[in-house]
């Protein structure tokens, strides 16, 4: 099957529909599917629920969806690098499933193994836990909670072959496997595309059979907190 398509738009062409659930790669500005992200954008869809980590800043990764009013609900761990996201929850335009981040690690690699849910200790007593079921284990109260299979996954790796196995670069290795898995259709996006049997088999991270197409392309290295010691 022909999985490398020439750019983000052709690689999405006949996914996108509005109300669908997309889980997307990325940690902090590291590792975002940004040119994926982008393409969405252009697309137009809209009341989209997006699985991920962060919502990225206010004018990079997730956040030009929100700018542009075309995300409904956020499925997130960590929100605190985006002031158009505190501003449109607290004002009741957005909403939030606050997820901790291993918790939402868990559900996506759960979701995309078959796993229809797991029971964890992570917030238990806490907003977590409220209206899921509660059950003891020797002793310990855990809590229910469910695999997340979304309807397109969007991934962002350092290199991948002609068949779609995929190797991330460090911190970009944290959420973007997981992320791949949880989507019925996964489109990655990469710095550099090899042959067939260039990478060695121990270094692949991702294996191709969760890939369905695959771009690659020109990407921007931002720095999330940018700090120097003074002169």
């Amino acid at each position: 099957m022909k999985k490398i398509y020439p750019d983000a738009a052709a690689a999405l062409d006949g996914l996108l529909s509005d109300g669908m659930l997309i889980a997307a790669g990325g940690f902090g500005l590291c590792g975002i599917p940004e040119l994926l992200i982008a393409a969405i954008r252009d697309g137009g869809v809209k009341d989209l629920t997006f699985a991920s980590n962060n919502a990225g800043v206010d004018d990079f990764g997730i956040g030009q969806l929100l700018q542009t009013r075309q995300v409904k609900k956020m499925i997130s761990s960590y929100v605190g690098e985006n002031a158009e996201f505190m501003r449109q929850y607290l004002s009741g335009e957005l909403e939030l499933e606050f997820t901790p981040q291993g918790t939402l690690a868990e559900r996506m690699r759960a979701g995309g193994s078959g796993i229809p849910g797991f029971y964890t200790k992570t917030g238990v007593g806490t907003k977590v836990a409220e209206g899921k079921e509660e059950k003891d284990f020797d002793g310990e109260t855990y809590i229910l909670e469910r695999g997340i299979v979304a309807d397109l996954s969007i991934v962002k790796a350092w290199k991948a072959d002609e068949t779609g196995n995929l190797i991330f670069r460090k911190t970009a290795r944290n959420f973007n496997p997981p992320a791949a898995m949880a989507g019925r259709i996964c489109v990655a996006e990469v710095e550099e595309i090899v042959p067939a049997g260039s990478l060695d088999p121990d270094h692949i991270h991702l294996p191709g059979i969760y890939v369905h197409r695959l771009i690659q392309g020109e990407h921007e290295k931002r720095i999330e907190q940018r700090t120097i010691r003074e002169a």
